[in-house]
């Protein structure tokens, strides 16, 4: 078959991650307390209580329904019920603030969590995701100072009580794929994507439960119960039906993916993100082949990733056994057939996807430099055998938690990648201006230019609009439609050159609500 000729990505990646989040002095702290001063922390990078919740409505279900109520609804009511007790407003409770870099930083109940600005590039993806990491890490360091105890953060998935926290990615693709193709296409490679995604952890959980065990490959694979599903807190689904696209829903989708790991490596970010956006742009033009398909998706989740032997064996629905890495190569040269490769970026994924699952087949440790779980697997073993430990020691569990705390100065990965012994994909430059600066080929840029330069005049802000005031009229500027080819040049050129908001609504003939 003849490959599309397409725009460099035929989709747009975003990453949503929660961060753990504890007191060094006292482990019975108020973590909601915490997180609302913590947020409050990044005052100087953006505008707060700006985000427009009556615009989110993540009942709506993409088979094609909405969903009258949610598992997640209940916990979060029991939330503002405590919530109510503190002298706070809601809007000072979630801290909501629309950063500078278009990126979105609030308290998500117990969790600070930072979202990144849409990226049509993995590089800027991974610059944007690294961004916050520092944003963190600054918030903590000005909470600790104000709140006179030591606020630490914690890039991961799990507290090893069997509560677990997100990293969500999302990823804005064409409605015209048919939801059953998605389904069937994401269901085998999202399963089996965690031998190069996952993040690794020690011990084996379940719902409000930690239980001793050995060394896993993913932090997220013991709390997913169903195979597809709308919720996201308890009951969790591997392909998640959310259908809220932030973006015109008669021509866009966001294919919401909730079982990922939250990665420190940034290598891990990109080839995870990356693989991911072939396979969905591939989904545009060809079902995946029916030997793809596996006899107990469920099970071979969890299976994947407790395997001490790394062996990764999964049965197939038309019977016999694969493993994952075979499967992922499978997934790979079926890719190629319809994705055009000539486009460097989505070149390079490729290539080191299958280098990748080339060397997880002949020698997973020479992965430590640029895996997540091995990484944190050599470091964990070799203190172990140095020790005389065995797996389930709380020392090797406390080694784990540090692996992932957000300080240059004393996280484990930190301490790993400052030596050399991680590759990096940005540099250090690229943080600092992903810090200060929006994506320059997303709406984001729009988004977060207002901030930048008109935030005394904005009333609220989504994803997909902002709302402001000039000569007491408010105006709304849509950015549902805003992508190449359509609207995103002429608006942020526009927004770019305005000296005020009248040039704005000038130069792009907006007219008052209400109009």
């Amino acid at each position: 078959m003849e490959k599309k000729r397409l725009l460099p990505w035929s989709v747009y990646f975003g990453l949503e991650t929660e961060y753990g989040i504890a007191v060094l002095e006292n482990a019975d702290i108020d973590v909601v307390e915490e997180s609302i001063h913590l947020v409050r922390s990044a005052s100087q990078l953006g505008s707060p209580n700006l985000w427009d919740y009556t615009k989110e409505d993540p009942h709506q279900d993409a088979r094609g329904f909405r969903a009258k109520e949610l598992r997640q609804d209940e916990d979060e009511a029991n939330f503002f019920s405590q919530d109510r007790q503190r002298p706070y407003s809601f809007e000072e409770i979630k801290s909501d603030f629309v950063l500078r870099n278009g990126a979105r930083l609030y308290n998500d109940h117990t969790h600070p969590e930072y979202s990144t600005a849409e990226c049509s590039t993995l590089l800027e993806l991974v610059a944007q995701d690294k961004a916050g990491e520092r944003i963190l890490e600054e918030c903590a360091k000005a909470a600790s100072k104000k709140r006179r105890h030591t606020v630490c953060t914690y890039k991961n998935n799990t507290d090893f009580a069997g509560h677990s926290y997100g990293c969500h990615e999302n990823y804005l693709i064409p409605r015209l794929i048919p939801w059953d193709r998605l389904v069937e296409g994401m269901l085998p490679f999202l399963i089996t994507r965690q031998i190069y995604a996952g993040a690794g952890k020690l011990g084996w959980e379940r719902e409000d439960h930690g239980m001793p065990g050995g060394y896993q490959i993913s932090q997220r694979a013991d709390f997913f119960t169903e195979l597809v599903g709308i919720d996201t807190m308890n009951r969790r689904p591997i392909i998640n039906t959310r259908d809220e696209p932030h973006a015109n829903p008669k021509l866009y989708r966001r294919f919401h993916v909730i079982l990922g790991d939250a990665n420190l490596s940034e290598f891990s970010t990109w080839l995870k993100v990356g693989s991911t956006a072939l396979v969905l742009e591939a989904l545009q033009y060809e079902r995946i082949p029916k030997k793809f398909f596996l006899a107990d998706p469920l099970y071979a989740h969890r299976s994947i990733s407790r395997d001490p032997k790394f062996r990764w064996e999964i049965e197939l629905a038309q019977g016999g056994r694969t493993t994952a890495i075979e499967l992922q190569n499978e997934y790979a040269d079926w890719v190629a057939r319809y994705v055009d490769l000539d486009h460097p970026e989505k070149e390079k994924v490729w290539k080191s996807w299958k280098e990748t699952l080339d060397t997880l087949l002949k020698n997973p440790y020479a992965l430590k430099d640029r895996l997540d779980w091995m990484a944190k697997f050599w470091l964990l073993q070799t203190f172990k055998e140095d020790q005389n430990l065995s797996w389930e020691d709380p020392w090797l569990q406390s080694l784990d938690l540090e692996y992932h705390l957000v300080d240059r100065n004393r996280g484990l990965f930190y301490a790993l990648e400052l030596a050399g012994d991680i590759i990096r994909i940005t540099t250090d430059e690229d943080i600092c201006h992903a810090i200060q600066q929006p994506p320059s080929s997303s709406r984001a840029f729009i988004r977060g230019k207002f901030i930048q330069r008109f935030s005394k005049d904005l009333i609220n802000v989504q994803w997909d609009y902002i709302a402001f005031r000039f000569n007491g009229q408010t105006y709304r500027l849509d950015l549902a439609s805003a992508f190449p080819g359509v609207d995103l040049e002429t608006y942020c050129e526009v927004v770019d050159n305005a000296k005020n908001v009248g040039d704005v609504v000038r130069n792009l003939n907006l007219k008052p609500m209400g109009n």
